[in-house]
């Protein structure tokens, strides 16, 4: 059994996708799908622009979901459906490009639904309020601890459990940077803060949780032809209803990504193709489940050789 999981913010780079669509005509677009859904030239800012721009949350989100979509049509343009996957899954964001992959949300709306998840993101929280950082070297249980000590009647909180060895605390600064000296502290090979801007993942995000369920509320979700497993639950769901409901859950809640490995990987997952930008997913799939293959489907190069492997 496959599955194809779906980057989130920070794997974005200048020019990714360009390839793609360069070589395939569904993939240039879907760029252009996503550029007449938001009445800009987003393409350009991907393929020419300058990375701090490309990296503001409201341009990150949207240009992450088209470079991954434009993945997905390459694939297809070579004969492999998503339904080749027996489950979709993506880290924060990519669980919208998961979605868009899966038929469940359209890719104009997709990419509207990004741009104003982004926005409200970035607005609920005044720069330099909060922050994010990563601990290395302690598990769920130590971090949440760590946390919980940290907080000092401030927000702080685990949100993000990427793999065994990998936890990241969000919430206010001045908590996120005690954080990072109790975990180094009890042990930690490292603790860094994070170039982020805004804590996301936290309850600090409640603004952006009430935005986006107005804005989920206007779009049709339909069935996806493949199960998602949403962050906040790490299982498979399928009903719309559930999905534009943990979809809002999403956006303070945690990103349970271990989980939703081990999950997927006790179904009978022996593969994960990464579709879209950069191979983030893939090393932490690695890290946490050894019996579990993961590719990425980045370049032209990539979609054959997936494609090879797929239609075999």
């Amino acid at each position: 059994m496959r599955a194809f999981v779906f980057p989130g913010q920070g794997a974005q780079t200048i020019g990714m996708g360009k390839a793609l669509a360069d070589a395939y005509p569904a993939a240039k677009a879907v760029f252009d799908e996503v550029d007449a859904a938001l009445g800009e030239n987003l393409s350009g800012l991907i393929w020419g622009g300058e990375i701090e721009e490309l990296t503001l949350t409201a341009n990150a989100q949207p240009a992450l979901m088209a470079t991954s979509l434009a993945a997905i049509k390459a694939l297809e343009t070579e004969g492999v459906s998503v339904d080749a996957a027996s489950f979709v899954a993506g880290h924060s964001l990519g669980e919208y490009s998961a979605l868009a992959a899966s038929g469940a949300l359209s890719i104009a709306d997709t990419a509207r639904l990004l741009r104003a998840r982004g926005t409200a993101m970035q607005d609920a929280v005044p720069v330099g309020v909060g922050a994010m950082a990563a601990v290395l070297g302690l598990d769920l249980a130590a971090v949440q601890a760590v946390a919980e000590e940290a907080a000092q009647g401030d927000v702080c909180q685990a949100a993000n459990d990427n793999d065994p060895a990998q936890v990241v605390v969000s919430g206010h600064k001045a908590a996120v940077e005690r954080a990072v000296e109790i975990a180094k502290a009890k042990g930690a090979k490292r603790a860094l803060l994070l170039p982020v801007s805004a804590p996301f993942h936290c309850s600090l995000m409640a603004p952006a949780a009430a935005a986006m369920a107005g804005a989920l509320a206007e779009v049709e979700i339909k069935t996806p032809i493949v199960p998602i497993v949403p962050n906040v639950v790490a299982e498979a769901v399928s009903d719309p209803a559930t999905i534009r409901a943990l979809l809002v859950d999403q956006i303070t809640g945690s990103v349970r990504w271990r989980e939703s490995v081990m999950y997927m990987g006790g179904q009978g997952v022996t593969s994960v193709y990464e579709i879209g930008a950069g191979k983030a997913l893939s090393g932490m799939v690695k890290r946490i489940d050894r019996g579990i293959s993961a590719a990425a489907v980045a370049t032209p190069d990539d979609v054959a050789a997936a494609a090879e492997a797929l239609n075999s």
